[in-house]
Protein backbone atom coordinates (compact mmCIF):
# COMPACT_ATOMS: atom_id res chain seq x y z
CA UNK A 1 0.00 0.00 0.00
CA UNK A 2 1.42 3.41 -0.98
CA UNK A 3 0.82 6.14 1.52
CA UNK A 4 1.93 9.88 1.57
CA UNK A 5 3.74 11.73 4.37
CA UNK A 6 1.52 14.61 5.66
CA UNK A 7 2.35 17.82 7.71
CA UNK A 8 1.28 17.66 10.78
CA UNK A 9 2.43 20.93 12.69
CA UNK A 10 6.64 20.79 12.59
CA UNK A 11 6.53 16.77 11.93
CA UNK A 12 5.17 14.72 9.32
CA UNK A 13 2.67 11.75 9.50
CA UNK A 14 0.72 8.97 7.61
CA UNK A 15 -2.51 8.62 7.47
CA UNK A 16 -4.13 4.78 7.93
CA UNK A 17 -7.23 4.08 6.39
CA UNK A 18 -10.46 2.92 8.25
CA UNK A 19 -10.67 -0.48 6.48
CA UNK A 20 -6.60 -1.15 7.97
CA UNK A 21 -7.56 -0.03 11.54
CA UNK A 22 -10.74 -1.92 11.45
CA UNK A 23 -8.77 -5.10 10.39
CA UNK A 24 -5.69 -4.71 12.77
CA UNK A 25 -8.32 -3.88 15.98
CA UNK A 26 -6.27 -0.35 16.26
CA UNK A 27 -7.59 1.07 19.53
CA UNK A 28 -5.59 4.24 21.03
CA UNK A 29 -1.91 3.59 20.64
CA UNK A 30 0.49 1.63 18.81
CA UNK A 31 4.46 0.43 19.54
CA UNK A 32 6.62 2.22 16.63
CA UNK A 33 9.82 0.13 15.91
CA UNK A 34 12.69 0.83 14.10
CA UNK A 35 14.68 -2.11 12.40
CA UNK A 36 16.76 -2.39 9.14
CA UNK A 37 15.86 1.44 8.09
CA UNK A 38 12.10 0.07 8.28
CA UNK A 39 9.13 1.06 10.20
CA UNK A 40 7.10 -1.06 11.81
CA UNK A 41 3.78 -0.17 13.61
CA UNK A 42 2.23 -3.25 16.16
CA UNK A 43 -1.38 -2.69 17.72
CA UNK A 44 -1.19 -2.45 21.76
CA UNK A 45 -3.40 -5.17 23.05
CA UNK A 46 -3.15 -4.75 26.59
CA UNK A 47 -4.47 -2.12 28.81
CA UNK A 48 -2.11 -0.50 31.11
CA UNK A 49 -1.81 -2.15 34.26
CA UNK A 50 -3.85 -5.29 32.91
CA UNK A 51 -2.75 -8.35 34.57
CA UNK A 52 -1.34 -6.22 37.55
CA UNK A 53 -3.98 -7.51 40.06
CA UNK A 54 -3.40 -10.81 39.32
CA UNK A 55 0.71 -10.88 40.05
CA UNK A 56 -0.02 -8.95 42.98
CA UNK A 57 -2.21 -11.57 44.53
CA UNK A 58 0.28 -14.47 43.39
CA UNK A 59 2.68 -12.44 44.84
CA UNK A 60 1.15 -11.88 48.21
CA UNK A 61 -1.53 -13.50 49.65
CA UNK A 62 -3.59 -11.22 52.28
CA UNK A 63 -2.60 -13.45 55.32
CA UNK A 64 0.81 -12.58 54.60
CA UNK A 65 0.28 -8.40 54.96
CA UNK A 66 -1.50 -9.17 57.64
CA UNK A 67 1.13 -11.31 59.32
CA UNK A 68 3.76 -8.84 58.42
CA UNK A 69 1.21 -5.78 60.13
CA UNK A 70 1.36 -7.75 63.58
CA UNK A 71 4.54 -9.03 63.70
CA UNK A 72 5.41 -5.32 63.81
CA UNK A 73 3.00 -4.58 66.08
CA UNK A 74 4.16 -7.74 68.29
CA UNK A 75 7.83 -7.01 68.36
CA UNK A 76 7.20 -3.49 70.17
CA UNK A 77 4.17 -4.00 71.83
CA UNK A 78 4.40 -1.81 75.25
CA UNK A 79 6.15 1.03 72.86
CA UNK A 80 4.06 0.46 69.30
CA UNK A 81 2.12 3.71 68.38
CA UNK A 82 -0.07 3.79 65.00
CA UNK A 83 0.95 6.67 63.62
CA UNK A 84 -1.82 8.97 61.63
Amino acid sequence: MLVSLIAIGNSKGIRIPKTVIDALEIEDSLELRIKDKSIILEPIKSKPRQGWEEAFAREYDDDDVLEDVLFVADDNSEDFEWEW
